[in-house]
């Protein structure tokens, strides 16, 4: 039997476990953050500007009745979707999220002329018109959506990382949920199984405080949302949501951990929606200071544009850049306001996949 190195006494089996456990936490704080290029700056920035006025846009179309329906919307929370999908790789690894979709998308890359038609209810839409703002997807780029029923798109998520282990593409699924969700049983039956089978996945906490309209301290036991995998051998990540290079960074360390084979991994990322749960709460759950508060001191995107500008940008580039997406979010609700309407024969289309 070998013996253990001299002055270190062996860990207990407990002692192993914790280790694990907290491995990837304090690898993810003592490494700085991720060392991004100016080229990378930019095109976070671009991105995550993208996300904010796209998601402007369609609460003024909601307003005006031209989205129906109900309608998450993801301002404040862009570090996330881009931070972490900007360290996927492109049409290999998959992902699925709940409700508030919008972002993710955007992030992916996909074109907003058709998520906006999309969330309009149109034929150009990329569900032709029959998801809305929260059943989107498109297995092109293995986004496999926008699921309604809270958690539920966490048991999807296994199953595409089972897929991916099954076909040994290399792949891993990157399945988000949110504070409300992570009481879901489902969630935790996941975890087990992920845990047991050393599923290829990613399981991201999207903490933006509020589960709906109740306070995360409210409906919470365990507020500490990374530690939620402890009892599956999963471990966990906490990492500031509203920091896009630390969300990268995170990403870095979880992906390489699940690429070596070595199972799941859970991260937290602490967030902070500036809207209401969905278009028709008045989130008065909150105070106004609170909101203000955050977005004066937190917001993902004037952080980034801080260190744009230390970097030589000039107030006028980052405005310019500003404007372009403005024109393009502007394109894409004109492209969805002149769409048709799907034909009434496509309530029949897409039900049951058909062998031919």
């Amino acid at each position: 039997m070998a013996k253990a190195p001299k002055n270190k006494t062996p860990r207990s089996p407990a002692e192993n476990l914790d280790f694990a456990l907290h491995s990837l936490q304090e690898e993810l704080e003592k490494t700085k953050r991720y060392d991004a290029s100016e080229e990378q700056l930019k095109h976070f920035y671009e991105q995550m500007l993208l996300i904010r006025r796209f998601e402007e846009r369609a609460g003024q179309l909601y307003g005006l009745g031209l989205i129906g329906g109900f309608c998450h919307l993801y301002i404040g929370q862009e570090a996330v979707a881009v931070g972490l999908q900007s360290a996927l790789t492109e049409k290999l690894d998959s992902v699925i999220t709940g409700y508030r979709d919008h972002g993710h998308m955007l992030a992916y890359g996909i074109d907003p002329k058709v998520i906006m038609a999309e969330l309009t209810g149109r034929e150009a839409g990329i569900s032709k018109g029959k998801g809305g703002s929260m059943h989107m997807f498109s297995t092109e780029h293995k986004f496999y959506g926008g699921h309604g029923i809270v958690g539920a798109q966490v048991a999807l998520g296994g199953g595409l990382a089972l897929a991916h282990q099954y076909n040994d593409d290399g792949g891993l699924c990157l399945a988000y949920f949110g504070d409300g969700a992570a009481n879901q049983g489902q969630v935790y039956e996941t975890f087990n199984m992920a845990s047991l089978w050393k599923l290829p996945i990613v399981f991201v906490v999207e903490n933006n405080q509020y589960a709906m309209g109740t306070a995360v301290g409210r409906s919470s036991a365990e507020t500490e949302f990374y530690r939620r995998g402890t009892a599956f051998r999963i471990p966990g990540m906490k990492v500031n949501g509203m920091d896009v290079l630390e969300v990268r960074q995170a990403a870095e360390i979880a992906f390489k951990h699940v690429r070596e084979g070595r199972g799941p991994v859970l991260m937290e990322c602490e967030t902070y929606r500036y809207r209401g749960h969905s278009m028709s709460d008045p989130a008065k759950y909150r105070t106004r200071e609170e909101v203000q508060d955050v977005k004066e001191h937190k917001d993902p995107i004037e952080g980034l544009k801080k260190i744009l500008i230390e970097q030589g940008n000039s107030e006028e580039d980052l405005k310019a850049i500003d404007k372009d997406i403005r024109k393009v979010v502007s394109e894409a609700a004109d492209f969805a306001e002149n769409s048709p309407e799907p034909d009434p024969s496509e309530l029949y289309t897409d039900v049951l996949v058909e062998e031919y």
